[in-house]
């Protein structure tokens, strides 16, 4: 799946074979907040097990987020970002906006993410604190009944 974005040079895509590992590997270890140190081991294995996916300006990656889903239930919205000279131009909404569109991810009860510093970015896309400090959620408790 490639979508384009409202901002034409900014694409988003889940093939999963034109993620840029090693540079999801450096910002994840080096310069995130919350997985400074994972191994690149762990990082591969979290992608093999999630629904990615990729934000490309002129084919180089310049955005990630990566989604823990049953695909019927549940979802965990995990390691998004934007690297940072690519900041400031809006990709991460364009991002999320994509992840939380994305056919497969329709029709959940609960969508999950945890931040310490971007929630008024995730209550945009109908986010609300569930654990004030970090967790977040967009959950549909009577969504099964008619």
């Amino acid at each position: 799946m490639i979508s384009t974005t409202n901002d034409s040079s900014f694409q988003v895509s889940t093939d999963r074979t034109r993620l840029d590992v090693p540079m999801i590997y450096r910002f994840l270890s080096e310069h995130s907040t919350w997985a400074v140190g994972i191994s690149l081991t762990v990082v591969e294995r979290s992608i093999d097990n999630s629904l990615c996916f990729g934000g490309y300006i002129d084919g180089r990656q310049v955005a990630f987020a990566r989604v823990v889903t049953d695909y019927a239930t549940t979802a965990a919205l995990e390691d998004l970002f934007v690297i940072p000279e690519f900041r400031g131009h809006g990709y991460a909404k364009q991002l999320i906006r994509i992840v939380i569109e994305h056919p497969s991810l329709q029709g959940l009860r609960r969508f999950t993410v945890n931040t310490t510093d971007a929630h008024s970015l995730f209550e945009r896309f109908g986010f609300k604190p569930s654990r004030p400090e970090t967790c977040m959620e967009r959950f549909q408790p009577k969504l099964y009944v008619s």
